[in-house]
């Protein structure tokens, strides 16, 4: 029985790995900003079988609320095997392009509130000794392209900011995850027209439960996604502008 810690609880993927913590019983705290949400989805876990499952309000964009949030946390459980973070907001291109403050809001969901809790959360696991952080950045994030620049720009700052946490706490016996999916079908993306690359929330979860329980640190989601950015990352400069990628 484990402890679990999942912010962004309620997004698609989250959710998918939560069921998959309530099927082997452990005790679960979600972290989420919709409390109705959080509700219905406590309802579900209790039934999959969840040990316990606690819930608290969350806003990514109060980046001041976040170290006593994290202090809470860390009191309810003496021991905290893992810490899932998978909030985040996928960016309208053209409306960041045509404000800053759009971009700014972004970049704050997107990077800034995930180093704001991890931070905190780093040091206390750090003193802990063990156990694992694990949070979902994005393929988006290996190369900036017109399409979604501001969206990759703040995913690229969290796979920065992890490579280095990750070397720190290897360290304290910590593993660090950086999850890179691709397409995933879930309801930021559910306007969107799918292909063959697409995969289900269900998959990617079973993928990151796998990944985190064997310590991997191979980050793209499904394993393919790392030949697909390897071309994109290596394209020319010069070639790469004048594509439509």
């Amino acid at each position: 029985m484990k402890n679990i810690v999942i912010f962004g609880a309620t997004s698609t993927i989250a959710q998918h790995v939560a069921r998959l913590h309530a099927n082997d019983g452990d005790n679960l705290y979600l972290l989420a900003r919709d409390q109705q949400k959080l509700s219905i989805i406590t309802q579900d876990l209790q039934i999959r079988g969840a040990q316990s499952v606690s819930t608290a309000l969350f806003d990514a964009e109060e980046l001041t609320s976040h170290h006593q949030l994290i202090n809470d946390i860390f009191k309810y459980f003496n021991h905290i095997d893992c810490i899932f973070i998978a909030h985040g907001s996928l960016s309208n291109q053209t409306e960041c392009q045509s404000s800053a403050s759009h971009t700014l809001q972004q970049l704050t969901i997107n990077a800034s509130s995930i180093i704001s809790i991890l931070t905190p959360i780093a040091n206390k696991m750090e003193k802990q000794q063990d156990g694992n952080i694990t949070v979902i950045s994005s393929v988006a994030g290996d190369r900036g392209r017109q399409s979604n620049y501001v969206y990759g720009a703040a995913k690229s700052l969290v796979s920065t900011f992890l490579q280095g946490l990750a070397q720190r706490l290897s360290k304290s016996n910590v593993h660090v995850l950086d999850i890179k999916p691709g397409f995933v079908e879930t309801q930021m993306t559910a306007e969107l027209t799918k292909n063959i690359l697409w995969s289900s929330p269900e998959y990617v979860a079973k993928i990151i439960k796998k990944r985190i329980e064997s310590k991997s640190l191979f980050s793209y989601v499904p394993w393919f996604w790392f030949i697909i950015m390897a071309i994109i990352k290596f394209i020319p400069a010069k070639l790469f502008n004048r594509s439509q990628l």
